[in-house]
């Protein structure tokens, strides 16, 4: 195993020298690519060291000067050092490196035969010599020389000739916003004017062929993205060209670097055929949040890598918002609260459990979490709930004011509140340095017209961190009387002891509380409440996020009492899903996320917080139950509803559109239940678009005669790499629990199966690990063959294995069996010859 180093917080200290200015020259080879640095040094007063350190990993250094005098520097562990001057220099080093077999795509590598790179956290290391820390910014000027027909870099372009090219970035920058890309590309291009009149050029590079007619869809986000972004948060950009470029291997979705942004081409690239909509919807997301780093990451950078969530959790509230606006808030809300349990709740409950800022890390490339991205951005938002959106506005303001072109910290984007709006935020800090999901415990008494709510706050141990303080929750509530009309409009407590009550005086009757409305703190709420009081909540409840939590809470009851009592289904659940269906005035996506179970993971969850050990093929052996009596149960209610959701008009990505063919594709899944897949198949044959095709598709493997569909969808696609993922991951999906480790490992020998490609390798075995049953099957053969490929991978994208591992961070909620099996996974993984530090960490922190 490598040898690890943990970094601390506490042991941070300034640079001992600081970048004027940052000259490269680039040129080209795929085996042995030559950059050249010129680097202006300045001594940091800040502190009085003068220590000469540079991180390199991975670059022959052929030459280095200092004001044109050659030197001799010491090679070290993770770069070198020299001596210099005690004034400000000029650095000149030259260095080899080789893109082409650059397989963990860090740095600078090759994709197709398309040069890219990729920085952040720690990239730059492996190009060229540098100072590669956040709080290092520099202006950069960019040569690069070659036979490539493009060759971009970050800024503006200031010169070009044939074989070369020169990029311009006036904004100071650290080393992890470079970016160079160069290659056989051809451009979707566009303008946009900002708000004070000025006229940006837009492009957005593809590789020529098929992915040329994907892009529109991306340019017509990006706009908007520029205009929302002005008209919310006052924000215009601030070069003369915005880029985007598609590349095809990419560890991450999307990487911000100033003015060319890097994009995974899952994330970017979309047509109706080839795209769903929920392909749709994230790219539009995942293009916001880039764009919205220009401030919130790259004119206002973080100090240090732990500060990540600075930067990561703001942007991540914001393309929240921006998908609120274009879209429905509602849905948008429920699906961002899906995914924070799915994800950062499961991180929280488990060994991979750390604070929104954590203390220390081995690799920050195993930092890049649900805590850090989602937890981050529920921090931000409850800070927007405590002080209100006038005073939020006036903290931003003032944030871009202060920090502008500096490296900042948390404690500085705390401070700002606290300036803005005269709040001590001292303990709401906590929610940055605790670990955890805080357990809020409900109870209620009325009497003589005054009803009372009694909260108490308890977050469990974390590794390293036992004893945990209260903290400030803000509850949005709000409370209906007995005929559903509301009493007490949406209003919100502040919660700041480890017990706390609350009283509301002149009532009539007891009322209904609507509590945490629009899910407004990351806690999980504890209240003992009866199916008919969720059902009436289900009816009436003005807050659309609470009207789908309780509904979400009958279906999680049923399935908990179906798997531990044998139970059947409560007739009141399948009455209120019926009423709530035939609803019309209720959005259609807000419909079919309310007829969507509860997840077999979050079912697991569920039974092992009350004490009991989860079976995954029982909880599965229940959904299946319950999925086939709703279906029985809205048998006469469902084709009228299908036909509703009929859409007539040519593919559009709206949300109305992607409404309806959520709910119609929702109602198909139960009708297949009935009709073994005939409806299933005459949605497939006569689709014009990839939402209903794939989600036809589902339907018929779900059902078993999806054969024939399979082998269509493989030859009408062959050749489209985010199709074929795709065909991928359906067929591992949709398999059953028996099936679904042998036809993983089936597909893991088929010709299309390219491994070292981080899209793919994620379809096939990230549905693996999302499909409990067949992963958990008794015979441990899914974490024998999942591990077996982390291995495999691992010496080839370290990056990739180390966040897949993750596969296994639940395993200690299973029988003594399962555990017994992971854990031996686990070691294996472990103590395997060479593996990098990167999965060692991951893996050594699963196991304790």
């Amino acid at each position: 195993m490598t040898e690890q180093t943990r970094i601390f917080l506490a042991d941070y200290t300034p640079p001992n020298w600081l970048v004027e200015q940052v000259h490269l020259t680039f040129a080209l080879s795929p085996a042995a690519t030559r950059v050249k640095s010129r680097i202006r040094f300045a001594p940091n007063t800040a502190t009085s060291d003068r220590d000469f350190f540079l991180h390199g990993e991975g670059p022959a250094l052929i030459s280095a000067a200092i004001d044109g005098a050659p030197v001799t520097p010491e090679m070290v562990r993770g770069g070198l050092t020299c001596a210099v001057p005690d004034r400000a220099f000029t650095w000149e080093a030259e260095v080899e490196i080789s893109p082409a077999t650059n397989t963990a795509l860090e740095g600078l590598y090759t994709s197709n035969g398309m040069y890219c790179t990729q920085c952040e956290a720690e990239g730059f290391r492996k190009i060229t010599f540098y100072p590669d820390r956040p709080d290092v910014m520099a202006p950069f000027t960019v040569r690069i020389e070659g036979d490539e027909k493009v060759m971009l870099s970050n800024g503006n372009p200031t010169g070009a000739g044939e074989g070369w090219a020169e990029w311009t970035d006036p904004w100071p920058k650290p080393a992890y916003l470079f970016a160079l890309v160069a290659g056989d590309l051809v451009a979707r291009e566009d303008r946009f004017t900002t708000m004070s009149g000025k006229t940006v050029d837009l492009k957005l590079w593809t590789r020529p062929g098929p992915d040329e007619g994907k892009t529109e869809f991306g340019m017509e986000a990006l706009k908007a993205s520029m205009t929302w972004d002005e008209e919310v948060y006052k924000r215009e950009y601030d070069l003369d060209i915005f880029q985007i470029v598609a590349v095809s291997d990419f560890n991450m979705g999307a990487m911000e670097n100033k003015g060319l942004n890097i994009f995974n081409t899952s994330a970017v690239l979309a047509s109706p055929e080839t795209s769903t909509d929920a392909n749709f919807e994230r790219i539009e997301a995942i293009i916001a949040h880039e764009y919205f780093h220009n401030w919130t990451g790259n004119r206002i950078t973080c100090r240090d890598w732990f500060q990540l969530s600075l930067k990561e959790g703001l942007t991540v509230f914001r393309d929240q918002q921006f998908s609120g606006d274009m879209r429905s808030k509602a849905v948008c809300r429920i699906n961002d609260v899906l995914s924070l349990r799915g994800r950062q709740f499961r991180e929280d409950n488990g060994p991979l459990a750390h604070p929104v800022q954590p203390d220390s890390f081995v690799e920050i490339n195993n930092f890049y979490t649900a805590t850090i991205y989602e937890k981050g951005a529920e921090v931000i938002r409850m800070l927007h709930t405590l002080v209100g959106q006038e005073d939020y506005d006036r903290a931003l303001e003032l944030y871009f004011d202060r920090h502008d072109g500096e490296a900042a910290t948390i404690q500085d984007w705390v401070r700002v509140f606290e300036d803005a709006t005269g709040r001590d935020l001292t303990q709401f800090k906590r929610w940055y340095s605790q670990a955890g999901t805080p357990r809020l415990s409900v109870t209620d008494e009325f009497r003589d017209g005054s009803y009372t709510l009694h909260f108490k706050q308890e977050t469990p141990p974390t590794p390293g961190q036992e004893v945990k303080d209260p903290r400030v929750i803000p509850i949005a509530m709000g409370l209906l009387n007995p005929n559903g009309d509301e009493v007490l409009p949406t209003t919100v407590l502040e919660m700041t002891e480890a017990e706390q009550s609350f009283t509301f005086d002149g009532l009539a009757a007891k009322p209904v509380p609507s509590l945490l409305r629009g899910f407004s703190a990351p806690v999980i709420l504890k209240r003992d409440s009866s199916a008919s009081e969720r059902a009436f909540l289900l009816a009436h409840d003005t807050d659309p996020f609470n009207k789908w939590e309780a509904g979400r809470a009958l279906a999680k009851d049923v399935l908990v009492g179906m798997v531990t009592h044998g139970s059947t289904p409560d007739a009141a659940y399948l009455q209120a899903l019926t009423t709530m269906l035939r609803d019309d005035q209720l959005d259609p996506a807000f419909r079919a996320l309310a007829l969507r179970q509860p997840g077999q993971d979050d079912i697991a969850q569920t039974l092992f917080d009350a004490g009991i050990t989860p079976d995954p093929l029982a909880i599965w052996r229940a959904s299946e139950t319950l999925a086939q009596e709703v279906a029985e149960h809205l048998q006469d209610v469902a084709p009228r509803l299908s036909a509703e959701m009929d859409v007539t008009a040519p593919f559009a990505p709206t949300a109305a559109q992607a409404g309806k063919r959520a709910l119609g594709l929702g109602l198909l899944s139960l009708t297949t239940r009935l009709d073994g897949g005939h409806a299933a198949q005459a949605l497939y044959d006569r689709a014009d678009n990839m939402t209903l095709k794939l989600g036809a598709l589902g339907c018929l493997l779900d059902a078993e005669v999806g054969e024939e569909a399979l082998a269509r969808f493989h030859a009408e696609f062959d050749g489209d790499a985010l199709v074929i993922d795709k065909w991928f991951a359906m067929q591992v999906a949709h398999a059953s629990p028996q099936n679904a480790v042998d036809v993983a490992e089936k597909l893991s020998a088929h010709k299309d199966f390219n491994w070292k490609n981080p899209n793919r390798f994620r379809a096939l075995f990230g549905a693996l690990t999302m499909n409990p049953a067949g992963f958990h099957t008794v015979s441990g053969k899914g974490y024998e063959l999942f591990a077996d490929w982390l291995i495999r991978l691992d010496p080839v994208n370290p990056q990739i294995a180390a966040r897949m591992t993750t596969g296994f961070e639940t395993w200690r909620r299973y029988d003594a069996d399962r555990r017994a099996m992971i854990r031996g996974a686990l070691e294996r993984i472990l103590g395997t010859k060479g593996i990098s530090s990167d999965t060692a960490e991951m893996v050594a922190r699963m196991l304790g």
